[in-house]
């Protein structure tokens, strides 16, 4: 069994197509094909369940890729260990982040200016995968090697969680709106009124979802966007409310109301990840580092 069979067998799995490996790996499909087949020979199994139409892993592939992922990530380390000594870090990074009004906790372009001052010779791909459960799950599958989200449980299953930054959410109307003029809400004082939401899975989303389950409270989603800025748009014209973080807003003062919740107040916890079951690779380590003292002069 040999690295380049592992790392072909990594890419069919998460392109679910031997073109689509072939193509990332800047390889011949016939390359890829025959790699797949060998390894198969010497392990005595059937990988991958192919058909004309989609290429999926079986039994024993499923059983092989958090293996195979765990052997590949330590070869990186192993050539990151070697590239330290012989005088800096190299290699490439993919970073996980959130939308930028929910980045306040840190800001990626001065991670990234921080880190490339450090560490001249890691290169840092910025991605925003879709929500912060959508990255949490890629953080363990290793399609990112870190990542800065917001999870609503502590502890993840699969990942090492370091807590960045924490904000109160607040209720957000319109300034002519009946709750505006409040001191505090209570969750229940909603029940009647229209949302405004982020999609689910995303940080915020989730954090208010399990807010309303926990208080026993159902509540109707009129709209939902996958934009921040849209979401306080909708609020400011009077179409829904929501609950927010008040650092999300960018609107001028006078636009949207902000109104602190009364009782157990769900707060906005900002964490960086990285998984819990695999090495982290030094570049990796260095960068998590970065995040953590910039945020820590931001708090």
């Amino acid at each position: 069994m040999e690295l380049h069979q592992l790392n072909t067998f990594v890419a069919i799995a998460d392109e679910g197509s031997f073109t689509r490996a072939a193509d990332r790996l800047h390889v011949v499909q016939s390359a890829v094909s025959a790699s797949v087949r060998k390894l198969e020979a010497e392990l005595g199994v059937t990988l991958f369940d192919r058909s004309t139409h989609h290429v999926a892993l079986s039994d024993a592939g499923r059983v092989l890729l958090p293996e195979a992922r765990a052997t590949l990530a330590a070869a990186a380390s192993a050539r990151e260990a070697i590239e330290q000594h012989r005088g800096g870090l190299r290699g490439t990074i993919t970073l996980g982040t959130m939308q930028g009004q929910a980045m306040r906790a840190i800001g990626v372009a001065e991670v990234l200016a921080d880190f490339r001052r450090t560490h001249p010779g890691v290169a840092v791909r910025v991605r925003h995968g879709g929500g912060s459960a959508a990255m949490a799950d890629a953080v363990r599958d290793g399609h990112l090697d870190v990542a800065v989200v917001a999870l609503p449980e502590p502890d993840p299953p699969g990942l090492a969680l370091t807590p960045l930054a924490r904000e109160p959410i607040m209720l957000a109307v319109a300034p002519g709106h009946r709750l505006a003029a409040r001191r505090s809400v209570a969750l229940a004082a909603l029940r009647e009124e229209a949302f405004v939401e982020l999609p689910p899975g995303w940080g915020t989303r989730m954090l208010v979802d399990r807010a309303f389950a926990a208080a026993g409270i159902e509540r109707t989603i009129a709209y939902e966007v996958n934009d921040t800025a849209a979401v306080l748009d909708f609020v400011a014209h009077g179409l829904a409310i929501t609950l927010m973080p008040r650092s999300y807003s960018t609107v001028p003062a006078g636009e949207i109301a902000f109104v602190p919740l009364r009782g157990r107040v769900p707060r906005f916890e900002t964490s960086v990840i990285v998984p819990a079951d695999r090495r982290v690779g030094a570049a990796a380590r260095a960068l998590v580092a970065t995040i953590e003292r910039i945020a820590a002069t931001h708090a």
